[in-house]
């Protein structure tokens, strides 16, 4: 869930452009007075904390008037996207829903209420790092943009644009003339309302591939890093240190995991070997004896140490395959993902001592790895949010429109409202549902 303006558009009133009153919520500034002070009064407002500084010099919207014919493609393509989106997740909101009836979880992890919200360094599974925070206000002022491009390209005027911040930028927004809004009908509505989702399915596709291209430039090391170490085993009970890297075996210089198997595929449990490693800088050499792979009861295989090793090689390929269906997927769930291919992959958009194992190719490499990893994971996740069938959000007006549209056909109009109304409110209720009942469940 997100900060959303789209309730400070609508209490812009064309009053304002005639009477020049400001609205309620609207602070005037004491002691402006002059050209200053009417500067200030006309451009900046303040919605409690919030302030907004918004600007009436719209005309780089009307540049993209002139592509009409290609941008109500692009748009009337978006909706359709929209509407698949809006469908699949809406049935995921319910079957959600009907996981948290059956299984009644704790109000832990994403349940918590700090992590409800799409807020930076609150939510636990959202770090407030620079890239995060760019990353939003990105996503928010991609998303506006739309809507300013197709508002002009269906006619309609837009009146001012602009930031919102709290001490930092938090979003941006875009007025469209609510006059214009309220007579346009049909396909040129809907593409307006569905042209900010459209943008920020596309940004956040765009990101992802970016991300996935750029990563692959990354050098991968070879070393046989010692990523994890099974409990009572050879390496454990040697006291082998984790994250130390093998230098040699039986005092023959190894530097590449290859070569370890190589050597390992020769003995047996209950061979006696002794390890040197790296770490930090130092060598050591541990002794220890052989024993079989868990799971395996025979001693004529290969002799076992008890450790795993970082694949940073693998990690490369397996990203650089990964823009598909599946593998966007799995980036959209990596924050929440405890498993162990999720905490490798945490290197695409967290700070982690992982990427020692990679030679970077330029200075700044993992930020802007981090960049588009937030861009294209808040970007697609605000987008969805968005899509969802219920007012005030863009994809309840979609829907209300389209409803609107269908039910004039069968000459049923005076039905229209309540319909869109009782969808609305189903998934509204369904959200509220999915927050309130791990809590309700427990207390």
């Amino acid at each position: 869930m997100i900060l959303h303006n789209r309730a400070y558009r609508r209490r812009r009133l064309l009053e304002y452009e005639t009477t020049g009153d400001a609205l309620d919520g609207e602070v005037d500034m004491p002691g402006a007075g002059g050209e200053t002070g009417d500067w200030i009064y006309d451009h900046i407002s303040f919605y409690g904390p919030i302030m907004a500084i918004r600007t009436n010099k719209v005309g780089i919207f009307d540049l993209f008037a002139r592509f009409g014919l290609f941008f109500r493609i692009y748009g009337t393509l978006g909706v359709l996207m929209v509407i698949l989106v809006s469908i699949f997740f809406t049935v995921s909101l319910f079957i959600s829903l009907r996981y948290t009836l059956t299984y009644k979880p704790a109000p832990t992890g994403i349940y918590e209420p700090q992590n409800l919200f799409l807020i930076p360094g609150v939510n636990q599974y959202v770090p407030g790092t620079v890239a995060v925070w760019l990353a939003l206000v990105l996503t928010l002022a991609i998303h506006e943009f739309g809507h300013g491009v197709l508002a002009r390209v269906e006619q309609m005027r837009v009146r001012s644009a602009g930031l919102l911040l709290a001490v930092i930028p938090i979003g941006a927004f875009v007025e469209p003339n609510e006059q214009d809004v309220a007579e346009a009908k049909g396909m040129p509505k809907i593409r307006m309302f569905g042209a900010g989702i459209t943008n920020n399915l596309v940004f956040g596709l765009i990101c992802f591939f970016l991300m996935i291209t750029l990563f692959g430039m990354a050098a991968p090391t070879t070393a046989p890093v010692i990523s994890g170490i099974y409990q009572d085993f050879p390496a454990h009970l040697a006291g082998v240190p984790q994250d130390s890297i093998v230098t040699a075996i039986n005092g023959t210089p190894v530097s590449t995991r290859e070569q370890v198997a190589a050597f390992l595929n020769g003995t047996r449990s209950g061979d006696p070997i002794t390890l040197g490693v790296q770490k930090d800088g130092i060598v050591s050499v541990y002794p220890l004896t052989l024993t079989t792979r868990p799971g395996t009861t025979s001693t004529d295989g290969p002799g076992f140490m008890g450790v795993t090793y970082y694949d940073a090689p693998g990690l490369v390929s397996a990203v650089k395959d990964s823009f598909n269906p599946l593998g966007l997927l799995r980036y959209l769930v990596l924050p929440f993902d405890l498993s162990e291919e999720g905490q490798y992959l945490r290197i695409l958009g967290f700070e982690t001592t992982d990427t020692r194992y990679y030679d970077a190719p330029f200075p700044g490499f993992w930020g802007l790895i981090h960049l588009l990893f937030w861009s294209g994971w808040i970007s697609i996740n605000v987008g969805i949010f968005n899509a969802l069938p219920m007012v005030p959000l863009d994809g309840g007006y979609i829907m209300q429109e389209g409803i609107r549209q269908i039910s004039a056909r069968f000459r049923l109009e005076r039905f229209a409202s309540s319909f869109a109304a009782g969808i609305s409110a189903l998934v509204m209720t369904a959200m509220v549902a999915l927050i309130a009942l791990p809590y309700l469940f427990h207390l």
